[in-house]
């Protein structure tokens, strides 16, 4: 069974920076595309980043190009999500969870194996 545990959220001002944590356990975390997302109040759960195995490939949702930067250390079964230039919008709690193929769509339908979420608050 695939754990995913976040950490790292918290308060950040306006024009601050965080970076998210996911750690994995699991002889299945091996060899899958990951990815973040992000679910804010009255809103629908929103595709942030994903990262394929190798890391050699990455694809971003367009409000957070430039600003966020997803990463990954296999040897510590480890997903980043360094958050740059931090918004209010940017408020959710950000989930990481497990592609179901190579190059999934930016569709929850499309990942699997979610964290349990941890909350990013930008709030002056």
């Amino acid at each position: 069974q695939v754990q995913l545990v976040e950490s790292g959220g918290g308060l950040v001002q306006p024009g601050g920076s965080l970076r998210l944590a996911c750690a994995g356990s699991g002889r299945t975390y091996r060899g899958y595309t990951m990815g973040w997302f992000r679910h804010a109040p009255g809103k629908e759960r929103e595709f942030v980043a994903h990262i394929t195995w190798s890391g050699a490939n990455t694809y971003y949702t367009d409000s957070v190009k430039g600003r966020f930067t997803i990463s990954r250390d296999n040897a510590k079964n480890t997903v980043y999500l360094q958050m740059n230039s931090l918004k209010p919008e940017d408020t959710a709690v950000y989930y990481c969870a497990r592609g179901t193929t190579y190059w999934p769509s930016p569709r929850h339908t499309d990942f699997d194996s979610w964290g349990q979420g941890i909350q990013v608050t930008v709030s002056s």
